[in-house]
């Protein structure tokens, strides 16, 4: 009988280290996952504008810009031979579109191989809760032969 206390005593610290370490773990490596995969996006998105304004406006275009209190004013930009890039940290750089498109090139390519690493701990993780789950199930066919007997 004691036996027995101790593999369902066993089978609750697996069911708790699942849900208190492994899955918590999963949750802050999606969050993560899904960071890198929104910092992506906005630089494929900055390098998808930078190509459209060098091929469909060479001569600048015509803007609404919000002077405060949500006042708009219309506004011409004639000149976009450089623009200002958010490199991180809130650090501006002034860049040639050139140098904007490769630098957004560059940064997709750094956080898309941040991303993969994530996502391989992700699959650690999934396949640890897997694991720990068919100890659980091979620990409650013991106890079960157990019972029978």
């Amino acid at each position: 009988m004691h036996e027995i206390e101790a593999h369902k005593a066993r089978i609750t610290r697996i069911e708790e280290f699942i849900n208190d370490v492994l899955k918590e773990d999963l949750k802050r490596l999606e969050q993560c996952l899904n960071q890198f995969n929104e910092e992506i996006m906005e630089y494929v998105q900055l390098k998808n504008t930078l190509q459209t304004f060098g091929e469909h406006m060479p001569d600048g275009y015509k803007t609404q810009v919000n002077i405060g209190s949500n006042i708009f004013m219309q506004a011409r930009v004639k000149q976009m031979d450089k623009i200002l890039v958010n490199v991180g940290k809130e650090l501006f750089l002034e860049m040639s579109m050139p140098e904007a498109i490769s630098f957004s090139d560059v940064r997709v390519k750094i956080l898309t191989k941040q991303a993969d690493v994530v996502r391989e701990e992700s699959v650690k993780k999934r396949s640890q809760i897997k694991m720990a789950l068919i100890a659980i199930s091979e620990r409650e066919k013991l106890l079960q032969q157990q019972d029978e007997r």
